[in-house]
């Protein structure tokens, strides 16, 4: 990752390591791949003078219909009835959970009594315990759960019984997590740092700094929606990445960007400087 949060992580290794061997190996490509806008930005300000096609991931369908959106019984349980507002990634300091943290503990406690946060993904470096500690000293522990990582069917239950989805990075390329989110028709609340603006334009999402105050603006936001206004921005999402982010449009754009470095036409997603 080139954007500049990430370049000023471990900088002066990075900096020999491009020195190195990096830039030259960047110079031989035919083609850079950039996720988004913004990594193509960041690629040109590191000095890339190469062709860039910007690709987003894509993501698998999974297929919704009422039976299987019913929360099962062992969650209802674990919850209490409560709505869920779902994180589910990296634990690592650049992924803003403490400032998420720190969010929730300033809602009215009327909304925290009424939702649950559950925070899911492999701990990095110790930093759940941190956050554990955290929400005991902020008093938030009744209402956060660690869950650990979570993959195939339980990671599907979990987003079947979410009612929101909460990403306040620092740093991003293109997160999946979103992408998954959306496709379980959750309405998000992200950082422009998750490099999605699509998403906010699309109605998709609720846009919050990494600011502890803007982003518990955010999630009050997504909590106070209706039921249906909550809906509402769940499908906007689902038809987002059917639309922008499927497998099939994916690798119809990978196709022409190889098409074209064989010498054919070149495609619309390619930028020369």
């Amino acid at each position: 990752m080139l954007d500049p949060w990430a370049l000023r992580q471990g900088r002066w290794k990075k900096r020999v390591a491009g020195w190195w061997f990096g830039q030259r190996v960047l110079d031989q490509a035919g083609c850079l791949h950039a996720l988004n806008e913004s990594e193509l930005q960041s690629m040109r300000a590191f000095g890339c003078r190469n062709p860039i096609c910007v690709i987003p991931n894509g993501i698998d369908l999974p297929e919704l219909d009422g039976a299987l959106s019913v929360k099962p019984a062992s969650w209802r349980e674990q919850t209490a009835d409560r709505k869920v507002l779902l994180y589910i990634g990296r634990i690592h300091p650049k992924k803003g959970l403490e400032n998420l943290l720190r969010a929730w503990a300033m809602l009215d406690r009327s909304l925290r009594e009424a939702w649950v946060l559950p925070i899911v993904g492999w701990d990095q470096g110790g930093h759940e315990a941190e956050l554990r500690e955290l929400a005991e000293t902020l008093g938030v522990s009744d209402s956060v759960l660690f869950l650990g990582p979570r993959f195939g069917d339980d990671k599907d239950r979990l987003l079947r019984a979410a009612d929101g989805f909460v990403h306040t990075s620092f740093s991003e390329g293109l997160p999946m997590a979103i992408l998954e989110a959306w496709a379980y028709q959750l309405p998000v609340v992200m950082t422009p740092q998750c490099n999605l603006p699509i998403g906010f334009a699309r109605q998709a999402a609720i846009s919050v700094t990494t600011d502890v105050d803007a982003v518990r603006v955010g999630i009050e936001e997504l909590m106070r929606m209706t039921d249906r206004g909550r809906e509402s921005m769940g499908e906007a999402g689902r038809r987002l990445v059917e639309e922008e982010f499927s497998w099939p449009k994916i690798a119809r754009e990978t196709q022409s960007v190889y098409q074209w470095l064989l010498g054919g036409d070149r495609p619309d997603c390619v930028s020369e400087v």
